[in-house]
C-alpha cells in the first residue's frame, strides 16, 4: 500500500533530502519549504528513517481535507480510523503548525484533534487511549494551511537528527542532519580527503566519516514506527541487516582539529560512540597551524560567530590570517564555511564560486564554497576602506 509522506528538513536542505527519498524508492518527490513531499509504501518509511542524513523527520499522511475552523478539524480527525493505527493501550501527543491558519488558537485546534482522537477510540472500542506530552508512543501532526490541514502520524519518534552518538557537546551545536547536508551540498561523496580545522565536538567529521563508510545514520536508534500496529518486523529486520552488511572502510583521510582540548576530548568520545574513532585523525591545534591531510579534498567548518562587539571585531582581525592561510596551504582544495557573518568573503579576500543560504536554528546562513587554487581567489581592497 502506498502512503502519501512529508518529510521535513532544516530549510536550504530540500532540494539535497529529495534527492535522497528518490534514492529510496519514493515516487511523486517534489520539494517544498522546509521538506519535501512524496509517496511511498513501508519500506520506504522505514528506508528512509534509517538512510536519510537530512531528514529531521518522516511523516504518513492519515487525513486531509478543506477546513474553516476548529470544528473542521475535528471532523477530519474523527473520520480517521485511529485504531488501525495504534492501540487505545498506547499513548499520544498532539502537534500543531499553521501558516495563515484561519484559527483563533493552535493550542485550541489541537485540543479539539485530540477530542476527535478519543471519541473516535470511545466509538470504535468503548475506551480512550492516554496522552502523554512527554514521552508518548505516537505522535499525531497536524500542520494547518490557509484553506486546507493535513493530519499526519510521525513514524520517527525522536527527531533524525538524534543518530545516539553524541554524548558531549559545546555551546552551539550543529545539528547532525544540517552538518550532513552541508557536506553533501559541499559535494561531499566520501571519496575525497576532508578535514575539519573548527571541529567543537566533532559532528561535521563524524557525519563525513559516516557517509564516506556508506553507514546509515539510523543504525543506532529505534524508530516510532516500531510501536504502530502495522509494523513489519520481518521487513525491517531485512532493511537493517542490508544497511550494516553494506558499511565500508573510509576511502580517504578525514582530519579534524581545534584548539580548545576539552572540545577534542568531546569530539574523541562522540567518534567512539558513533564507531569512527579509528577513522578521523583528531588534534588539538590553532587553525592556522593546521596543514591538509592530502594534496586535495574538502574542507568543511563551521567557524565560530560573535555576538557581542568584541567578539565580531575580534573574528574581523581573524578573517584575512584565514584568507592567507587557505591560499598558503590549501591550493587544489575546496573549501566550504558556514557563516551568518556577511564579511566573512570579503574580509578574507576570496570569492565563493557558490552561497548556498541555509538556516542554522533561527540563524540565516550561507554556506560560502571557495575553489582554492593558489594565488587566483584574492580580492583587491582598497588600502583604506
Amino acid at each position: 500500500m502506498k502512503h502519501a509522506l512529508f518529510a521535513t528538513c532544516p530549510r536550504g536542505l530540500e532540494a539535497v533530502l529529495a534527492q535522497e527519498l528518490a534514492a529510496q524508492g519514493c515516487t511523486c518527490v517534489r520539494a517544498a519549504d522546509g521538506g519535501v513531499s512524496a509517496t511511498g509504501g513501508l519500506a520506504q518509511v522505514y528506508r528512509a528513517n534509517l538512510h536519510s542524513r537530512t531528514a529531521a523527520r518522516v511523516l504518513l499522511r492519515v487525513a486531509h481535507g478543506r477546513y474553516r475552523h476548529e470544528h473542521d478539524l475535528y471532523t477530519l480527525a474523527r473520520d480517521c480510523c485511529w485504531a488501525q493505527w495504534f492501540d487505545v493501550q498506547q499513548s499520544f501527543k498532539i502537534r500543531i503548525e499553521g501558516r495563515r491558519a484561519p484559527l483563533k488558537s493552535l493550542n485550541f485546534a489541537a485540543l479539539k484533534v485530540k477530542d476527535a482522537v478519543c471519541d473516535r477510540f470511545r466509538a470504535d472500542t468503548g475506551s480512550r487511549p492516554d496522552v502523554d506530552k512527554d514521552a508518548p508512543d505516537v505522535q499525531i501532526q497536524i500542520f494547518a494551511g490557509e484553506r486546507e490541514a493535513e493530519i499526519f502520524v510521525d513514524t520517527s519518534g525522536e527527531a533524525l537528527f538524534k543518530r545516539g552518538y553524541r554524548r558531549e557537546q559545546g555551546d552551539a551545536p550543529l545539528r547532525e542532519n544540517l552538518a550532513a547536508g552541508l557536506l553533501m551540498l559541499a559535494g561531499y561523496d566520501g571519496t575525497q580527503a576532508f578535514q575539519d580545522p573548527f571541529c567543537g565536538s566533532g559532528t561535521i567529521a563524524i557525519e563525513a566519516a559516516w557517509l564516506a563508510q556508506n553507514r546509515a545514520p539510523g543504525l543506532l536508534r529505534g524508530f516510532a514506527f516500531e510501536r504502530l500496529k502495522n509494523f513489519d518486523a520481518a521487513l525491517w529486520a531485512q532493511l537493517q541487516n542490508e544497511a550494516r552488511a553494506a558499511v565500508r572502510s573510509a576511502a580517504a583521510p578525514i582530519a579534524a582539529s581545534d584548539n580548545d582540548r576539552a572540545m577534542l576530548a568531546a569530539a574523541r568520545a562522540n567518534a567512539e560512540t558513533a564507531g569512527v574513532s579509528d577513522a578521523i585523525d583528531l588534534t588539538c591545534q590553532d587553525v592556522c597551524d593546521t596543514r591538509p591531510p592530502a594534496a586535495k579534498g574538502l574542507m568543511l567548518s563551521n567557524p565560530p560567530y560573535g555576538v557581542r562587539l568584541a567578539e565580531v571585531q575580534a573574528l574581523h582581525a581573524l578573517y584575512p590570517q584565514l584568507g592567507t592561510w587557505l591560499k598558503r596551504h590549501y591550493a587544489g582544495w575546496t573549501a566550504a564555511l558556514l557563516s551568518s557573518d556577511r564579511a566573512l568573503p570579503k574580509l578574507m579576500r576570496l570569492s565563493p564560486k557558490r552561497k548556498i543560504p541555509v538556516l542554522n536554528g533561527r540563524l540565516d546562513c550561507r554556506l560560502y564554497v571557495l575553489d582554492m587554487v593558489a594565488g587566483s581567489n584574492r580580492r583587491t581592497l582598497p588600502e583604506n576602506p
